[in-house]
């Protein structure tokens, strides 16, 4: 697997962007800004995407899909929402491209200009409300529960494999409601399905709040999210969820007649979640030895590898590595047997330590004289002989321990770095120094959001749901205030 990784000590960013390209996630394109998602890193989102449209539809949503451009027009009936996406939008003026009569190449043919043009999707609300429009006429048609798996493009200047990248993938859920208390509690139901995701199949532990004014999702009357903390101390939003008021279905005249046979505006939500998942995944349990992935969504689950020195031993140990395999895939455990004879034992650990594979299963000759094989764990890199006969059960119970142990190593150490302070010079002081999650008060103001922000590039990550309220003064002002926020330096 060639030379190890920069350590995260010396080189946090520097050992995230080699991890994901040298355990073979994934890697920069010909294109600026975007990546090439490979079969490992593909198969590791296959795995996601399977997990949530489940969860999606056990709560009564369906899939569709909407087209990737959206009529400039449209984008701009929302002011805020313009406003929000204007400076990442990828614009398609031009239908057509004709030989170039001065010479060689190919040139845009001025003749197929468009009348109107197209954005390429940052996000669906604009033509998902106008095709709405056409479905909604009474208080029978809702609710409407519709998710689409898709790709997005958001112009991003300062790219980075996963957690931003010019084109990604996501789900984009858009939900219409008769009613205000309908549209938030499908927002709230929708945070609380993405939170038992990470913290269930991800093995991350989150925080789930809301965002403030100036961090609400361009066009929202509320955002809901759940953030994550980073082994660096830097935060990361790892999901959210909009409630959306009537802002849309006001841009796009959407309305109902309702029960008492009035006509009145349908209530909103998004949500969405995208690869950027992966990074987090990446950021809150890798190690300087490679991926470290939890065992619910790992592409592969369990690696066995043989060591032997002659044909005779192959054939023994061929006959134990298959019964295994075929024993763990009975029990639904994605396995492989690499018995590639052209890598050497030592050269195939480095690499599934590196690509994060859970469970590694060795089964060589001489352990096997014992009817005995050797099973390593990923996360702990720890190792212990065991019977061949309970080799498979011990296996499976690995995997649900790795799981545990992940998260609560991920939850331990973000429980150490949430700091409450209570003074300017301490809040500095934390950012600069320990980084983490910063819980201070905070007066309630953009203007104090925004000193604090430029002063020292935390931004106030989430207000947690069911936040305590106290009274205290703000960190920053010094005014009133009623309750602690969540600050955080963050991806």
């Amino acid at each position: 697997m060639g030379e190890q990784l920069t350590s995260r000590a010396e080189n946090y960013s520097q050992w995230y962007n080699e991890l994901v390209i040298k355990s073979g996630l994934a890697e920069n394109s010909a294109v600026r800004g975007c990546m090439v998602i490979k079969p490992y890193g593909y198969t590791l989102w296959e795995n996601m995407r399977d997990i949530l449209d489940r969860m999606f539809k056990d709560s009564g949503h369906v899939n569709a899909y909407f087209p990737l451009f959206i009529p400039k027009s449209y984008l701009s009936r929302e002011a805020s929402h313009v406003e929000g996406f204007a400076k990442e939008c990828a614009v398609v003026t031009h239908y057509r491209l004709k030989q170039n009569p001065d010479g060689e190449g190919i040139i845009v043919d001025p003749d197929s200009k468009l009348e109107e043009e197209l954005i390429i999707r940052p996000t669906s609300e604009t033509i998902i409300w106008s095709t709405y429009k056409n479905w909604i006429q009474s208080y029978r048609d809702l609710p409407i529960l519709i998710n689409q798996w898709a790709n997005v493009v958001r112009w991003e200047m300062r790219t980075r494999l996963f957690l931003r990248t010019a084109e990604f993938l996501w789900q984009e859920g858009h939900t219409a409601h008769q009613s205000e208390q309908e549209a938030i509690e499908e927002a709230e139901r929708m945070v609380h399905i993405y939170a038992d995701f990470v913290e269930n199949y991800m093995g991350v532990p989150v925080v789930i709040g809301v965002k403030s004014p100036a961090e609400r999702f361009a066009g929202a009357v509320n955002t809901y999210c759940i953030e994550a903390l980073m082994q660096d101390g830097k935060a990361l939003q790892a999901g959210t969820t909009h409630f959306l008021g009537q802002n849309f279905a006001k841009a796009f005249d959407v309305q109902f007649l309702n029960k008492n046979n009035t006509l009145e505006y349908v209530w909103a939500t998004s949500w969405g979640v995208s690869t950027r998942l992966i990074g987090a995944l990446i950021m809150a349990h890798s190690d300087d030895k490679g991926l470290v992935l939890p065992p619910k969504i790992a592409p592969i689950q369990v690696v066995i590898i043989p060591i032997y020195r002659n044909d005779e031993q192959l054939a023994k140990v061929n006959q134990v590595a298959f019964s295994i395999e075929k024993a763990l895939k009975a029990r639904n455990i994605s396995v492989k047997y690499d018995n590639r004879d052209e890598y050497r034992s030592g050269w195939k650990f480095n690499e599934y330590e590196m690509k994060g594979v859970p469970v590694r299963i060795t089964v060589g000759a001489r352990d096997l004289e014992n009817n005995q094989v050797e099973l390593f764990r990923r996360d702990t890199l720890e190792k212990n002989l065991v019977d061949c006969n309970t080799v498979v059960a011990e296996a499976e119970a690995l995997l649900e321990d790795i799981h545990k142990s992940i998260f609560n190593k991920a939850l331990a150490f973000r429980e150490q770095n949430i700091t409450k302070v209570d003074s300017w010079e301490e809040f500095v002081d934390v950012i600069e120094n320990k980084g983490g999650f910063v819980s201070a008060h905070w007066d309630g103001t953009a203007e104090t959001e925004e000193a604090i922000k430029e002063k020292t590039k935390a931004t106030i990550r989430c207000i947690p749901l069911n936040n305590p309220q106290e009274e205290g003064k703000c960190v920053y002002s010094g005014k009133a205030s009623k309750e602690r926020v969540l600050f955080a330096r963050a991806y």
